[in-house]
């Protein structure tokens, strides 16, 4: 089958060299053998200018080109023959090979060789004399020698092809690394900054509104110690997340992160910060056994608890505030609920951002979240928040429904 696309400026230089040296030689009277069927010096120009127009088709229909060509020399044996056709032909054979479809490149040398072996063995049994020997050698450089030739250059490329090949797709899997490292850890860090320092903006954000609200000395001089309380705190998790960055520690969850026995400070900070809003915070710690937990797990529980505080005093109706914690067999539980309804007074805005960090660090553990309003006991709207953290090398503890 013809290819569509034009012959290479290589192919055409082969072409217009040999077609002219061959005619040079004819002019010269070189001829490779006598007393042929065709005897004109003239004849062996037509097998010439065959295989010369072949060599146009030496890449875009080889296994085409070849056929021809191998007809061409044979016809070229009845004239006085040309040394470029026989080089041209070597030349065919070499393309076929390497341009050629994969079934001829393993189909080729092996077919040449057979034809070699039966060329030397037929030559033998009729000349019965080793010059018959020479016939043999000669179609072996004719023919199975271009074709194993076509083969070692066919196999180094497509050996060289399949390790730059090999070499991009480790580029590409090492840049698709990177990118996923670079962007789990500014998912990281987004979550830091988002559970450290959200929750005491909120607070200076509710009680500044309170405070330019509410025209009394001692409700401002309480919102203001509210305001102070959170910005100092605020400031000094801002300065550990900075610190943590300067030093570039490797370390995923730094050992200076908050841990479970943090949450009572937490609450009653909440607590203080929530009064002026009609909240009350309560923490019930149901566990049997309250030993450390892995620093990810506790810290994932600790922001779990913190966000849910923070959209509470955002968002929650007045009413008790419950943080409960309690762990069964190798999973820790985690629950904070608050009256869900409208409010008067001051509240923040929410973006969601804080759901969304909270999912993703529960995922990060194999764990289950769900939040979402749900009816309590007393048929009270509530809001709660509820994860399931794995513990893989925790112990049995109290149990709560």
């Amino acid at each position: 089958m013809f290819s569509s696309a034009r012959p290479h400026r290589h192919d055409i230089l082969i072409a217009a060299v040999g077609l002219l040296g061959g005619a040079v030689l004819s002019l010269l009277g070189l001829r490779m053998q006598n007393d042929r069927l065709f005897d004109a010096s003239w004849t062996a120009l037509v097998p010439l200018t065959v295989m010369a127009g072949l060599e146009l088709l030496r890449r875009g229909a080889p296994q085409t080109a070849l056929v021809i060509g191998t007809l061409a020399l044979v016809a070229d044996q009845f004239t006085p023959g040309n040394l470029a056709t026989v080089l041209m032909f070597t030349d065919i054979m070499y393309a076929a090979v390497l341009y050629g479809t994969p079934a001829a490149a393993r189909r080729i040398p092996v077919t040449t060789f057979l034809i070699t072996v039966g060329v030397t063995i037929g030559f033998l049994a009729w000349f019965r004399d080793a010059e018959a020997l020479l016939v043999g050698i000669l179609t072996a450089v004719v023919a199975f020698v271009p074709a194993l030739t076509g083969v070692s250059v066919r196999n180094h490329r497509e050996a060289a092809d399949a390790a730059r090949l090999r070499a991009d797709q480790t580029a590409l899997l090492a840049e698709m690394d990177r990118t996923q490292a670079v962007t789990a850890e500014r998912a990281r860090m987004a979550r830091e900054l988002h559970d450290m320092v959200a929750n005491h903006l909120s607070a200076i954000a509710i009680h500044s509104t309170a405070a330019l609200s509410i025209d009394e000395p001692e409700t401002s001089r309480n919102a203001l110690g509210v305001i102070r309380e959170n910005s100092v705190e605020g400031l000094a998790e801002m300065r550990r997340l900075i610190g943590l960055l300067r030093t570039g520690s490797a370390d995923p969850e730094p050992s200076s992160s908050p841990t479970l026995a943090s949450l009572d400070a937490l609450v009653e900070q909440h607590r203080a910060s929530a009064a002026s809003s009609g909240l009350s915070c309560v923490l019930e710690d149901t566990r049997a056994d309250r030993e450390r937990l892995p620093a990810p797990v506790e810290l994932a529980a600790y922001r779990i608890v913190q966000e849910s505080l923070t959209n509470a005093l955002k968002h929650a109706a007045p009413g008790p505030v419950t943080v409960r914690l309690g762990q069964m067999e190798r999973v820790l539980k985690v629950e904070v609920s608050s009256v869900l309804g409208d409010r008067t007074g001051p509240r923040a805005p929410g973006s969601g951002a804080g759901l969304v960090g909270m999912r993703e660090r529960v995922a990060l553990l194999d764990g289950e979240f769900e939040a979402g309003p749900v009816t309590g006991g007393d048929d009270t709207r509530l809001w709660r928040v509820r994860a399931r953290l794995p513990v893989p090398d925790g112990t049995e503890g109290g149990t709560w429904s």
